[in-house]
């Protein structure tokens, strides 16, 4: 796996990218580098990481925004560096989305360690900010939806719902995973909301919305990409 794996490493020490670059190329990892959390989030669209090690402190975006933002699109596995130790701090970012944390300094062999047990729990996905199927074509990066190359217009919800389908596609979103995700945990009972806007979704997207081609239901479970 981590011969073919790539990452993205974040972080506005030269010194630091240097040492991760040493231990992971020799670990058989592909690297690309990024100094400032602008610089990282067009990599992340344009490198197509597998997993994203990302500084908190970076000069120009907070790496919490830089995680925020990658997580708009992007479900790969996202390991912060940070200078403290600070247990609140660590479950911040753990609840923002982050899927493992490193205290600089921290040695080369537990960074290792920590990305084969995040790439082992998710296999190489990788960061893909545009997603095609046939005539339907969705850009995560600039939030546009296509059909034939023809712009559809969708409402914040409408797109809310299809990113999400888009991040995991070909695989199964449960219908209460996306009530939570979308409109909050107190709407975990309130399927209809997600019936409408499937509905809608298929009338703008589909050829023929009574037989979908790429939004399928998965009876009692929830909704699949294809």
């Amino acid at each position: 796996m981590s011969e073919q794996s790539r990452v993205l490493v974040i972080d506005d020490e030269a010194s630091v990218r240097n040492v991760i670059k040493m231990a992971l190329n020799n670990a058989g990892h592909n690297i690309a580098e990024a100094s400032t959390g602008a610089e990282g989030i067009d990599m992340a669209a344009s490198f197509h990481p597998n997993l994203v090690i990302l500084d908190l402190g970076l000069p120009d975006i907070n790496g919490r925004e830089v995680l925020k933002q990658l997580r708009t699109w992007t479900t790969i596995p996202v390991i912060v560096l940070t200078v403290t130790d600070d247990e609140r701090t660590k479950v911040a970012l753990l609840d923002a989305g982050a899927d493992d944390y490193l205290t600089k300094p921290f040695g080369p062999e537990e960074l290792q360690a920590r990305i084969r047990v995040a790439l082992r729990h998710t296999g190489l996905i990788e960061a893909t900010p545009i997603f095609e199927s046939g005539s339907l074509k969705v850009d995560l990066n600039r939030k546009t939806v296509c059909i034939s190359g023809e712009l559809v217009k969708l409402t914040g919800t409408e797109y809310a719902v299809l990113s999400r389908l888009v991040r995991d596609h070909g695989k199964v979103v449960s219908q209460i995973q996306l009530l939570k995700e979308i409109w909050g945990t107190t709407a975990k009972d309130q399927s209809h909301y997600l019936r409408i806007y499937i509905n809608q979704l298929r009338k703008k997207i589909e050829a023929k919305p009574s037989e979908p081609k790429h939004i399928l239901t998965e009876p009692g479970v929830g909704y699949r990409l294809i």
